[in-house]
């Protein structure tokens, strides 16, 4: 039999709306009170009907996170972070899978799901501004990621180009001078591109110089776009002594055909990579990479749809979420990476 809030106001000897008010986190109840009611709730294993709560205030309770690629570990880890925060303010998340491809972005974007959802989190990858500027529906967006619409929504992002400088900062004061790039896409892809440019600025920089030849495009953003990658520079005869890389399965994935190489990591040649995914921290060879912080990107998407949805939000931002450069063995070698702060 389900227990109802009447129920916990009797067990409790008090009135429904104190009860109301325990559940529902109101700051005005007493601790003494607080307690004794939560004392109640715990003992008749009271579960609140969110659904019913959603309800009347006309929404659903459902906020849609539409993601290119879910196999990708940056994007899972990101995932777990929306659905954690989401479920701490009573929501859930229904997790669409994009593929990167237009079409599907175009249809999530465009509210096929308005009717069963409050509010859209996307990471798009081609959609145009155009794509987005007639969007129909009052469902509200938030943009992750780093294409520049330029459109009234909220977008999060970390500063792709100065993360990527960063990275190559790091290698440069080990005294690398030869960094390739490996994972600057083929056609559009805006984060590939920003991260390509922060490498170009970085060197510029320092005085070394941008060699093209060191930068080495691929379609996909996997472990097996990385190897090839790495197999071509060193196929072309070119023996660079850094790599920093799109992200980090494509690192690992470069890692791997240097140890088939014959070639030490971080001795010979020196590896960063991008997103600090769990994969990274347990390989043979640690990897140091560039890390958003996912919790934070997670926490401010959640907030920016919850502010819409109540009527509080400021005007359309762009935020700028927070990463840092976590040095591991791939850069820094066994004894020095002990040595290092853990990340």
């Amino acid at each position: 039999m389900r227990v109802s809030l009447k129920d916990v106001a009797a067990h409790a000897g008090v009135s429904i709306k104190t009860v109301s008010n325990v559940v529902n986190n109101f700051q005005h109840v007493t601790p003494a009170m607080r307690e004794r009611v939560q004392r109640s709730i715990d003992e008749l294993g009271y579960r609140p009907n969110l659904t019913a709560r959603h309800l009347r205030a006309g929404r659903t309770g459902i906020i849609a996170l539409a993601l290119p690629e879910l196999g990708n570990p940056y994007f899972a880890e990101l995932a777990a972070a929306v659905i954690d925060t989401a479920a701490e303010h009573d929501y859930t998340v229904l997790l669409d899978h994009t593929g990167g491809r237009r079409e599907q972005e175009l249809l999530v974007s465009q509210g096929f799901r308005a009717r069963v959802i409050d509010g859209l989190i996307l990471s798009p990858i081609e959609l145009e501004t155009e794509d987005l500027r007639d969007r129909a529906g009052e469902v509200p967006l938030v943009l992750l990621g780093e294409r520049d619409y330029d459109l009234p929504y909220d977008h999060i992002a970390i500063d792709n180009v100065a993360a990527a400088r960063a990275a190559v900062a790091h290698l440069v004061a080990l005294g690398r001078r030869e960094v390739a790039f490996i994972g600057a896409r083929r056609g559009r892809n805006e984060p590939a591109q920003l991260r390509v440019r922060g490498w170009r600025e970085e060197l510029t920089a320092v005085g070394l110089p941008v060699d093209e030849e060191l930068v080495a495009a691929t379609d996909g953003w996997g472990h097996a776009d990385g190897a090839e990658a790495m197999t071509r520079i060193l196929d072309a005869g070119r023996r660079p002594d850094a790599v920093f890389a799109y992200n980090d399965p494509m690192a690992i994935g470069a890692m791997r055909v240097l140890h088939t190489r014959g070639l030490r990591v971080p001795e010979d040649i020196a590896v960063v990579g991008f997103d600090d995914v769990v994969e990274g921290r347990f390989g043979a060879v640690t990897l140091t990479s560039v890390s958003p912080d996912k919790g934070a990107i997670g926490r401010l998407a959640v907030a920016s749809v919850l502010a819409r949805l109540g009527g509080a939000a400021p005007e359309p931002r762009r935020v700028r979420a927070p990463y840092r450069l976590v040095e591991r063995e791939s850069t820094l070698g066994r004894r020095a990476a002990d040595r290092s702060p853990k990340g």
